[in-house]
């Protein structure tokens, strides 16, 4: 087990780095780097102004070295106080001095963001925390439900029941969230009842989340993650009913109620495991639809004012945190294998 962590966790790295030297490549490209100049001087400045504000700020360096600046590999400049300072990084208030020569994500240094005035990390962390308590919801709604949806259509294959858990576990899937936002909207807001809840979610800012304005942010980012569970749940819940062990359980005398709990249960949440483990990055990025739509300030509405307002230190900051999420869910979702299956085994 340990030898494999180790090589995962090596896997990880590379591809963090092979992954977040893409994004750098995308995001610095001359056009992006561009438009960065003549919003922070002025966009009516000339294309030599452009050229010298960008050679002034260390954008006309070469790429490799500006990625290991950013990484924190080798040392960097800043330009926060109005000016590039050569070999030393530079944050607010800080004596140039005694700034540290290396800078960058490995130093826990993300950099400034040119839209919010604000250090990357700072606004991650705060709009990270919104998103956290709307995913946390949205788990502890959608897991149980589609769990104990599918379960329940795959126990007894072809039955009426089946038919029609299934029929809705194809339809909150089929609905991606832009309709069912706008649906659970206007359902709610054409009636007295949902009038405070419609209110509270499609006006303003949610800054601060409360059971009024919480409501249909979370039914509508969850609705279409129970779809696709509950039917993954009911296709491996139907294949572990019609196993050879299963049979003769049966045929021993053994209770429905005891097959399906001690015999079923857990082999028929193996493939599960893995969906719900692949809702972690999902629900990071994919809440950039519903987070918009309902004024939710949280990581998917800041990564569409970071790429709508060519933020390129929070672009930056964003990918990394995509990129962790994504990679971290990977890795306990191959480790949760081995206690959900005991003949998996790892060396």
């Amino acid at each position: 087990m340990l030898a494999f962590l180790l090589r995962r966790l090596v896997a990880m790295v590379l591809t963090a780095l092979c992954l977040s030297l893409v994004v750098f490549y995308l995001t610095n490209l001359p056009p992006n780097l561009e438009k960065l100049a003549k919003s922070e001087a002025g966009s009516r400045i000339t294309d030599a102004e452009v050229e010298s504000w960008l050679e002034k700020n260390g954008h006309a360096r070469p790429l490799v070295v500006r990625y290991g600046e950013w990484l924190g590999a080798v040392p960097g400049w800043t330009r926060e106080e109005g000016g590039v300072t050569t070999g030393r990084c530079i944050r607010r208030g800080q004596d140039p001095a005694a700034a540290p020569r290396f800078c960058g994500v490995l130093q826990g240094d993300w950099g400034y963001s040119s839209f919010f005035k604000a250090p990357v990390a700072e606004k991650l962390g705060y709009h990270l925390g919104l998103t956290g308590i709307l995913m946390f919801w949205v788990m502890l709604l959608m897991v149980p439900l589609s769990l104990l949806i599918g379960i329940l259509a795959g126990m007894r294959e072809g039955s009426k029941l089946d038919r029609t858990l299934s029929t809705f576990s194809i339809a909150t899937t089929a609905t991606p969230e832009y309709v069912s936002g706008v649906i659970l909207i206007a359902v709610f807001a054409s009636s007295m009842v949902g009038l405070k809840w419609f209110k509270g979610t499609a006006t303003g800012a949610m800054e601060h989340a409360t059971f009024d304005n919480f409501f249909l942010p979370v039914l509508t980012v969850a609705l279409y993650g129970i779809g696709y569970i509950a039917r993954m749940t009911r296709a491996s819940m139907t294949e572990v009913m019609t196993a050879q062990y299963i049979r003769t359980a049966r045929l021993k005398g053994v209770s429905f109620r005891n097959v399906v709990l001690r015999h079923a249960l857990r082999n028929a949440l193996i493939a599960p495991f893995t969906v719900i483990m692949l809702q972690f990055p999902w629900l990071l990025n994919g809440v950039v639809i519903t987070e918009t739509l309902f004024s939710y300030k949280g990581f998917g509405w800041t990564l569409v004012q970071a790429a709508g307002n060519n933020d390129i230190p929070l672009l930056l900051g964003c990918s990394v945190v995509a990129v962790f999420v994504v990679l971290v869910t990977q890795l306990i979702s191959d480790v949760g294998y081995v206690f959900l299956n005991p003949r998996i085994r790892i060396s």
